[in-house]
């Protein structure tokens, strides 16, 4: 049985992507920060149907909490086969307006998780010479976004990093991708009001929101395929066409 760590998995697309690995017959660890109930629920509603998820609390923009959360995951289930970097927040703010203070959460939230995540589990893919990383970047990271200039940065430097990390790990047989998502319905989105999201739709060629089980699926067709790293999949209805 493969292990697989999902972080931000309490909500939104890690909750999709968390139950449908698990379905699957992949070890989950979901990990969250501040969604304890909602953790607590889909472990519970997992394991009755025979699903092996274990829940854990982390910040992982914090090294300390990253290495506890993972010696946890190690002890409960064996070395990590697989990471799934989703943890994220999101802020709509004019650049004028952006305090240093929100530029440094966002890029510790959004991307330096991911540098301290991808750091702690590669001593397991190596060891193994194989592995699979798959990193939750934006469509604002690939044409970028008014008014979420900070954000936009994160995603990007996120696109960044898989590539480079592809790259790198590539030898080793270790495969790292990202996923793009145009608007999906999650909580993350849940103070965009109707209006607005009609507006939306009417820019996007398929005309009509994500789903997260949109991303979740393609997650596990990224985890299964054995030939496709180093790529940034857009699942954006069209949105972001060129």
């Amino acid at each position: 049985m493969k292990t697989v760590v999902v972080t931000g998995g309490s909500r939104g697309i890690g909750k999709a992507v968390v139950e449908i690995l698990a379905r699957k017959g992949y070890a989950v660890l979901l990990n969250y920060h501040t969604s304890e109930k909602e953790a607590k629920e889909i472990q519970r509603h997992l394991r009755e149907e025979g699903c092996f998820v274990e829940i854990y609390k982390a910040d992982v923009s914090q090294k300390k909490e990253v290495k506890e959360m993972m010696e946890f995951a190690r002890n409960k289930m064996g070395s990590i086969d697989i990471l799934i970097n989703n943890a994220g927040i999101s802020q709509i703010k004019t650049f004028a307006d952006l305090t240093e203070e929100d530029w440094d959460k966002m890029m510790q939230v959004n991307l330096k998780s991911m540098y301290l995540t991808t750091k702690e589990i590669l001593s397991d893919m190596l060891q193994k010479q194989e592995g699979t990383i798959i990193n939750i970047s934006s469509i604002w990271g690939v044409i970028g976004a008014s008014c979420e200039v900070h954000y936009a940065t994160a995603k990007a430097g996120v696109i960044g990093f898989t590539k480079a990390l592809a790259k790198e790990l590539g030898p080793s047989h270790i495969r790292v991708n990202a996923i793009a998502p145009g608007m999906i319905q999650t909580d993350m989105n849940a103070n965009i009001g109707k209006e607005d999201i009609e507006k939306i739709k009417q820019e996007i060629p398929l005309e009509c929101i994500g789903k997260p089980k949109d991303i979740a699926k393609c997650i596990e067709w990224l985890v299964e395929d054995q030939y496709t790293t180093g790529q940034v999949i857009s699942i954006d209805g069209g949105w972001g066409i060129a």
